[in-house]
């Protein structure tokens, strides 16, 4: 006899980004869906509104992992999850990107033999100083099923030495993630007007990543820009509690005179701020992503990408300082002609089935011993 969780897929995650990319997978896994939450960014919004808002039942939690280095991340996450899964072993594990909950989640799969699908496999920055990069080089090589998001990636993978069978090219679920929860129009139009805010008449930055705010001269270089670029264009600034830490922390509460500084905002409203900014200047993966989606000119505050599709068009990669201010004036000076440019352009990220593609790649990895009464049928929802 099996349990209920026998039938399961285990979708293990720790941070917003991934729930939000995940969420048409969980969707059509339908109770097939095991979703478990490490904590890695876990606060109390994530069991309320934000997940009502992508329309996910509540996940499993774990304990001790928030807030924690990231060795010590791994280690409590790696072991509860291990306790839960020879408990209860799910029919297969996905974990998607480069997270520490990720990485736990892909350690566990390969120590129980419990088979591995990996979302958005092959990015690489080869940059050894960002900590993503050793994760996601790790779950490509542990993954049963590496679902690349472009060709690009799958190129990347199969240059290590990743079999080719292993890789399926899927494109990323960002697409439909920004589709499925960008606000109509009327609804944008009137969070707009809320903020007093008109289209293409700001620019949208976020500042999160520990490159830029964890170094005092690197986020003071950052937040100069940014007040500096203020001075011509309105810059709204939604504040990540990290950040505005860091800031208190280095007495540069003042660079932010001048700015429209929120509150981190639901992903719907981010989205609808993205879609009508002139310009974007951030140092997040995601946004690379959802630029292209939207249509927006986009200035990558890092010294590396991991994303190089978005920068044929859309991107531009510069260091903190005044190559901020230099990019963010050359792609504002392109005007409503590359603003329209831009939109007229396909993501080079898929065209919003990857979530589905996934699924079926899923069923094919369910162990053919597994009884048909234990899978639930059919695996992907209708």
């Amino acid at each position: 006899m099996t349990s209920s969780t026998d039938r399961t897929v285990a979708v293990v995650l720790g941070t917003r980004p991934e729930l939000v990319k995940l969420a048409e997978l969980i969707r059509l896994l339908g109770p097939a869906a095991r979703v478990v939450h490490t904590g890695q960014h876990y606060d109390d919004a994530l069991s309320g509104a934000f997940l009502d808002e992508l329309r996910l039942p509540e996940p499993e939690y774990l304990t001790g992992v928030g807030g924690q280095p990231r060795a010590v991340q791994v280690a409590a996450a790696l072991a509860a999850l291990d306790e839960r899964f020879a408990a209860e072993p799910p029919l297969a594990v996905v974990v998607q990107g480069d997270t520490n909950a990720a990485l736990s989640g892909a350690l566990v799969a390969n120590a129980r033999s419990i088979p591995l699908i990996h979302v958005e496999a092959g990015l690489r920055s080869h940059d050894r100083a960002m900590p993503e990069e050793h994760n996601r080089v790790v779950i490509d090589r542990l993954a049963d099923v590496l679902c690349a998001a472009t060709p690009q990636n799958r190129a990347l993978l199969l240059a290590e030495g990743v079999s080719d069978e292993r890789i399926a090219v899927t494109g990323n679920t960002v697409v439909e993630a920004v589709r499925d929860n960008l606000p109509p129009r009327r609804e944008r139009a009137r969070l707009l007007g809320g903020l007093g805010l008109e289209a293409d008449g700001y620019v949208l930055a976020t500042v999160h990543r520990p490159e830029n705010t964890d170094d005092p001269a690197a986020l003071s270089a950052v937040l100069g820009e940014l007040g500096a670029i203020s001075r011509t264009l309105r810059v709204v600034l939604p504040l990540h509690p990290r950040t505005a830490a860091r800031i208190e922390a280095a007495g540069l509460r003042s660079l932010l005179d001048g700015m429209t500084v929120i509150d981190p905002t639901a992903y719907g409203t981010f989205l609808a701020l993205a879609r009508h900014a002139a310009l974007l200047v951030s140092d997040s993966g995601g946004v690379q992503e959802e630029t292209t989606v939207l249509g927006r000119p986009l200035v990558v505050v890092r010294r590396s990408t991991e994303r190089p599709e978005a920068f044929a068009d859309f991107a531009e990669l510069v260091a903190p300082g005044p190559g901020i201010g230099e990019a963010a004036r050359r792609r504002l000076a392109e005007g409503p002609r590359g603003l329209r440019r831009l939109a007229s352009l396909p993501s080079p990220y898929g065209d919003g089935t990857a979530s589905r593609r996934i699924a079926e790649l899923i069923t094919r990895v369910i162990p053919s011993d597994t009884p048909r009464t234990a899978v639930p049928g059919p695996l992907v929802a209708a």
